[in-house]
């Protein structure tokens, strides 16, 4: 999975706390919109309705600047969509994670001849780590905060990861934060600041496609090395994807499981993208049996 797509997840788990830090706000009664947007549907990463003030923040996480449409035509894009169903102030706030020296991470705008539509940029590289380290739900950006030492950075974090008193909040949070490290440092370093024992309780996606990989390996043996290696990884990402629904919505049935299991690669992918708007598992249901319908 994208790590933008482990943001959008973040921001879908603690939307308050987003809202906290971008907007000093301690707004408390905010409602997860659907990311799917009309006309023609376009998903946006997260959109978050302040109702007690009728305003919308729209958060867009993005790793590469590259895009088709452009970033800022996509903004505009959106602001329209969103302004067109809701008629309320909307914030907009594009959140870089990855240094990038691209034009496009220092671009606030779109303008075309008469044309003119601005929005908020944010380059984690350059932004204050205090207040992602005060935040436990924030943690796994921290890391990717200003630092002259960015690997004094993330020790910080894993040692206030290995703080979360809560088993099940602790876990939510390293594994997200194991994955976003993945952006900016070596595994072997993110491995050592991050104890067994608290691995135990959280396994990071890359060491979830390895233990898919090595059951892939040893079904090589017998079916070919490639069709293992490829077996190996895709289990690993449904190993993933199954956990993130579980942390949704609770233990998922047994037939559902193995559903997930059984989707082919492509399939996968799309499930990642798709279960950010999931709302209820029954959405999760229908999507499933939408695949299955069209292989029967």
């Amino acid at each position: 999975m994208a790590y933008d797509n482990i943001c959008k997840y973040l921001a879908e788990l603690y939307p308050q706390n987003f809202v906290r830090w971008l907007f000093s706000s301690q707004e408390t009664d905010i409602q997860l919109l659907k990311t799917e947007l009309s006309l023609e549907p376009i998903r946006a990463d997260s959109v978050t309705l302040l109702q007690t003030s009728n305003h919308i923040l729209h958060l867009e996480f993005q790793t590469s600047p590259e895009s088709e449409p452009p970033l800022p035509l996509r903004m505009l894009d959106y602001w329209v969509r969103l302004h067109r169903q809701y008629r309320c102030p909307i914030e907009q706030v594009m959140i870089f994670l990855k240094y990038t020296s691209s034009a496009s991470a220092y671009t606030d705008r779109f303008e075309v001849a008469t044309t003119q539509h601005q929005y908020r940029v944010i380059r984690l590289w350059e932004e204050d780590p205090t207040p992602l380290l005060a935040d436990t739900a924030l943690l796994p950006l921290a890391f990717l905060a200003r630092s002259n030492s960015p690997q004094a950075l993330l020790a910080q974090v894993a040692a206030r990861v290995a703080n979360i008193e809560s088993t099940d909040e602790r876990r939510t949070v390293v594994v997200n934060t194991q994955i976003l490290a993945g952006l900016r440092f070596d595994q072997s370093l993110i491995k050592s600041l991050f104890r067994e024992d608290i691995m135990k309780e959280s396994v990071i996606y890359q060491e979830i496609l390895q233990e898919g990989l090595q059951q892939g390996l040893q079904q090589g043996l017998q079916q070919g090395l490639q069709q293992g290696l490829q077996q190996g990884l895709q289990q690993g990402e449904a190993t993933l994807i199954t956990r993130l629904l579980t942390h949704k919505f609770g233990l998922l049935d047994t037939a559902t499981q193995q559903q997930i299991q059984n989707l082919p690669s492509n399939q996968l992918e799309e499930l990642g993208e798709a279960l950010l708007s999931f709302v209820t598992v029954d959405e999760l249901v229908q999507w499933l049996q939408q695949f299955s319908n069209e292989d029967g």
